[in-house]
């Protein structure tokens, strides 16, 4: 069974900066070449969540949270050798269920392509989209 073959988890000191590094900089459309520096510092203050096989990090995704009211869900990814098994679904329903995210107001988190997936763990389009600002800078990882 493919649950039991890969475990989760959010210790810190498991994640391997290497394999988040090179994907977010190097695969992904919304971090594409972010640096080490701002990759390390975004780790530091986030928490973070691991997939792995067999002591491999084949998933990942982190929230920013103050823990009471409000989470923005990030960088969530599955490197391409492992997807197709289920492994988003269940890093989010980890993500979902983790204590210390219960009671949360509000959720957020922006995507391209994967709405189903959130829409399954209660994610939906702003209610009310001209209450939301954003300050955005596409190109800062590319100065």
């Amino acid at each position: 069974m493919i649950k039991e073959e890969y475990t989760f988890s959010t210790d810190k000191s498991k994640l391997d900066f290497e394999v988040i590094h090179q994907y977010l900089s190097g695969e992904s459309y919304w971090a594409k070449g972010i640096s080490r520096d701002i990759l390390k510092r975004s780790l530091e203050n986030s928490m973070c969540f691991g997939v792995y096989k067999d002591n491999e990090q084949v998933g990942f995704a982190r929230i920013i949270s103050d823990k009471a009211t409000f989470a923005y869900l990030a960088d969530v990814f599955v490197v391409s050798e492992h997807r197709g098994k289920g492994l988003s679904k269940m890093l989010m329903q980890h993500i979902v269920d983790h204590p210390e995210l219960q009671g949360l107001r509000r959720w957020l988190l922006g995507t391209a392509d994967a709405h189903g997936l959130y829409a399954r763990y209660g994610f939906k389009p702003l209610a009310k989209p001209e209450r939301t600002m954003e300050k955005h800078d596409p190109d800062i990882y590319k100065r």
